[in-house]
């Protein structure tokens, strides 16, 4: 079974110093893949392309092996970004799949990747051989005028719940996003209850924030606030139900928040 950093909250939203590790089990392992299964095939092959990656039931997710440098475009030379191994919060560092650059051989020689940093929705290019790909078959979906979440796995709706949304003052994003670490709280029983899945999302109001105002998906201690407009823009959902969200959701998970 492998071994998962997670960040540590103290109920302020402060990083506690020093990094934890969370033995997940072995039936919520991400399934390593050797390419991105989803190019086409050799006889269809374009070099040189943009090809898109993923389906409704399957999604990719590429890890920082040790350093990687991320270009605005494929064959760029001046970085748009530097990675490291371990982000801030001594996690591993994610991105998400959403094309791949073939070339002549139909072998990946880019990644079109969607990347943890403002402004939300931030793509880049990143070589294949810094990073790791896994399969990632969870989804999530969050309707914020239904205030609803709903989890897909392999393309079958799971679960629905009704959850709490940003207010108007501190509305939560909306756009393409995925799950990029996952947390576990000092306190269980505190503002963000017993686990939370950090999200590629920042809020676009509280840019003054430690680490820039990121959204997350997390339980609660204020369980009345469940299925209205009160949050600072995070996605609070029922403790127990998070509990079973975040053991099913690997780092990867795409994440649709709707208006």
């Amino acid at each position: 079974m492998p071994l998962v950093g997670i960040m540590v909250l103290d109920d302020n939203g402060h990083v506690k110093l020093g990094p934890v590790v969370l033995l997940l089990s072995a039936a919520f392992a991400v399934a390593p893949a050797a390419g991105v299964s989803a190019r086409p095939g050799k006889q269809h092959c374009r070099g040189g392309v943009l090809h898109s990656v993923g389906t409704p039931r399957v999604a990719y997710a590429a890890v920082v092996k040790s350093r990687a440098q991320v270009y605005r475009r494929s064959g760029g030379r001046a970085p748009l970004a530097k990675f490291r191994q371990l982000n801030q919060n001594d996690y591993p560092t994610t991105f998400s799949i959403v094309g791949t650059i073939l070339n002549k051989s139909c072998d990946a020689s880019w990644y079109r990747v969607k990347l943890p940093m403002r402004p939300n929705g931030m793509v880049g290019y990143v070589r294949p051989t810094a990073v790791r790909v896994e399969a990632v078959r969870a989804r999530i979906t969050i309707d914020l005028s239904r205030r609803e979440l709903s989890f897909y796995r392999s393309g079958r709706l799971v679960l629905t719940t009704p959850v709490a949304v940003g207010s108007s003052a501190t509305p939560t994003p909306v756009g393409r996003f995925y799950v990029n670490q996952k947390l576990i709280p000092v306190n269980p029983y505190g503002a963000f209850g017993p686990a939370a899945l950090g999200l590629s999302a920042f809020s676009d109001v509280l840019t003054g924030w430690a680490q820039g105002g990121p959204i997350g998906i997390h339980g609660t201690n204020a369980a009345w606030s469940i299925g209205r407009a009160v949050s600072n823009g995070c996605i609070r959902v029922p403790n127990a139900t998070l509990q079973k969200i975040f053991g099913a959701a690997p780092r990867g998970t795409p994440v649709v928040i709707h208006p």
